[in-house]
């Protein structure tokens, strides 16, 4: 059995406190988001160690991981739940107009945009499921 890495171990440490922080937004036990530094601090850690042991050991920013878990629940929530782009802005704790400039930075699309293009998408490949 190979020994786990202190890198290793922090970037998991790191990855599953952000995952721990995003659910706690989700259900309302947290009502800001945290920050980098904010996060190396809880994890015992100073932002430049945390940052550069992250970055060294798997090649992305820290922020690359959050902005991406960040992402991923927007996207799901865009699909699956009839909430307004505004109010998932709010639920993640953005403004709604920093949240669809985030989104597009990353997407390429608006908030609205993506849920339009994905749901028209899926009621196509549905109506092309039931044809056959």
């Amino acid at each position: 059995m190979s020994k786990t890495t202190r890198p290793e171990t922090m970037t998991r440490e790191y990855l599953d406190f952000i995952d721990q922080h995003l659910a706690d937004i989700l259900s309302g036990a947290t009502a800001e988001m945290m920050e980098l530094k904010d996060i190396a601090a809880a994890m015992h850690v100073s932002h430049s160690h945390l940052s550069d042991t992250i970055k060294e050991h798997t090649g992305y920013h820290p922020c690359h991981f959050y902005d991406q878990k960040i992402l991923d629940i927007a996207k799901n929530m865009l699909l699956k739940d009839a909430v307004s782009v505004a109010d998932i802005a709010r639920i993640l704790t953005y403004d709604p107009s920093n949240f669809s400039k985030f989104f597009k930075k990353f997407e390429g699309l608006t908030p609205g945009q993506f849920r339009k293009k994905y749901i028209t998408l899926q009621n196509t490949e549905a109506n092309t499921m039931t044809m056959r």
